[in-house]
């Protein structure tokens, strides 16, 4: 049997044993929506709780349209146009409208990424900025939450007349989907807020994929993206071939609940029981473009794999680990530090530092083995997980310590599907995933 995985621009082919058995993963997706500059168009017109985008342009003379990063495999090029389109028909003058790159801490996306994810005519006609988190003084303090986070928004941001937000909806590790507030708090939130809001605490608490009821990493979003204001939101749905299947446009609360329904739907698949092994790729390009970002992949496998099973990640990782931030903590990792002993002391502080921290989440309940083109041969050498050259040997190694009668799993899209066993979504925290077994 040979399947293929998402895995780079390209894909990952792998064959499996012929007497193995294994249950792939698809998720049950919808049909794209066809004409899809329409479909933004629609939706802009006939939006969830909320007037027209165009009406509610009229008689604005300054707008930001807050855009993911490079990342986020948004498909901009077709929902940019009809909103451009209505604020230009509502007399909002070009030279007013800013398309402000909601890259959290993330690094600033090139002008090749930006001419690749926009196209040329935006990018030729518009004004077109990076939010930089750590550039304080672009940022202004809006007060506190009731969880005491002090609510830091980009000045730019704050200060245009119209306000819309978009974004990706799809499985998110932290907020339970992403899309809705997190396209504010996150994307176009300074340092401080993000510390505060991906602190060690909160992701030990009730959150993982999928988990939306007393998430209080959502909550606390979703006060600070209040706060700070958001008069329209355009999120969309994708397939594994990157065409939407729904775009969702509104005020930011009811249309976000519409687009995650919509989502859970698209995404989830449940089993009876969980695996022994477990293959998944962090899905694809651009998700796969570091270590840092594929982590997610062995996450999205957790409510799937048994306590003391294999997961087999599959990544490109053309860009090798990640940050230097983040490879400043695995390189304490390295020296014997302990994760969460170092992440929960006193007054520390990494960015990037949570991606670690989810990284010692998957380790404490399953072995993970790597499988990466990209990253140099030494790369993950004194972490606390295993390397193979390919899929093939990492099952092979997998089956010896499992038995031939292991059940096997693979999730060819990675954290693009939620699976669950028997409807648990299970948080990602301290026991969280002994509910699996």
């Amino acid at each position: 049997m040979t399947i293929r995985l998402d895995h780079g621009r390209s894909g990952l082919d792998v064959t499996l044993p012929g007497d193995l058995r294994p249950l792939v993963l698809s998720r049950p997706g919808a049909p794209p929506v066809g004409d899809e500059l329409r479909a933004v168009a629609e939706a802009c017109a006939r939006p969830i709780g909320a007037a027209a985008l165009s009406e509610l342009a009229r008689g604005r003379r300054s707008a930001v349209i807050v855009i993911s990063d490079r990342t986020r495999p948004v498909p901009y090029r077709v929902v940019l146009p009809p909103i451009l389109d209505a604020l230009e028909a509502a007399g909002v003058p070009r030279r007013g409208v800013e398309i402000l790159v909601g890259t959290g801490l993330h690094r600033a996306s090139t002008a090749e990424e930006l001419l690749e994810m926009l196209g040329p005519d935006v990018v030729s006609c518009y004004r077109i900025r990076n939010h930089d988190a750590r550039a304080d003084e672009q940022h202004r303090s809006l007060g506190r939450t009731s969880a005491g986070t002090e609510v830091l928004i980009d000045r730019g941001y704050l200060d245009a007349e119209l306000k819309i937000v978009t974004g990706l909806v799809e499985p998110h590790i932290m907020a339970g989907y992403s899309g809705g507030a997190k396209g504010v708090a996150t994307g176009v939130a300074a340092t401080a807020t993000i510390r505060r809001t991906h602190g060690p605490a909160m992701l030990e608490s009730h959150v993982g994929p999928g988990i939306v009821e007393g998430n209080p990493f959502r909550s606390d979003l979703l006060e600070i993206a209040r706060r700070a204001g958001a008069d329209f939101l355009v999120n969309v749905s994708i397939d594994r071939a990157r065409r939407l299947t729904g775009v969702f446009a509104g005020d930011l609360v009811p249309a976000h609940d519409a687009a995650m329904a919509a989502v859970e739907r698209q995404v989830c698949v449940d089993v009876d029981a969980p695996f022994d092994v477990v293959i998944t790729s962090a899905g694809g390009h651009p998700l796969d473009l570091t270590f840092y970002q594929a982590i997610k992949g062995p996450v999205a496998a957790l409510n799937l794999i048994r306590r003391g099973g294999t997961v087999i990640l599959a990544a490109e990782m053309a860009e090798g680990l990640g940050s230097p931030d983040f490879r400043g903590v695995l390189d304490r990792l390295r020296a014997g530090e302990d994760a969460m002993t170092l992440l929960e002391s006193p007054g520390y502080f990494s960015i990037d530092q949570w991606m670690v921290q989810h990284l010692d989440q998957v380790l404490r309940g399953v072995s993970l083995v790597v499988v990466s083109s990209g990253l140099e041969p030494d790369a993950l050498r004194g972490l606390p997980l295993a390397r193979a050259e390919s899929v093939e040997r990492a099952l092979a190694g997998a089956l010896e310590r499992h038995g031939a009668q292991a059940r096997v799993a693979v999730i060819p899209e990675g954290p693009y599907v939620l699976p669950t066993v028997r409807g648990r979504k299970l948080p990602l925290g301290r026991g969280g995933h002994d509910a699996a077994a």
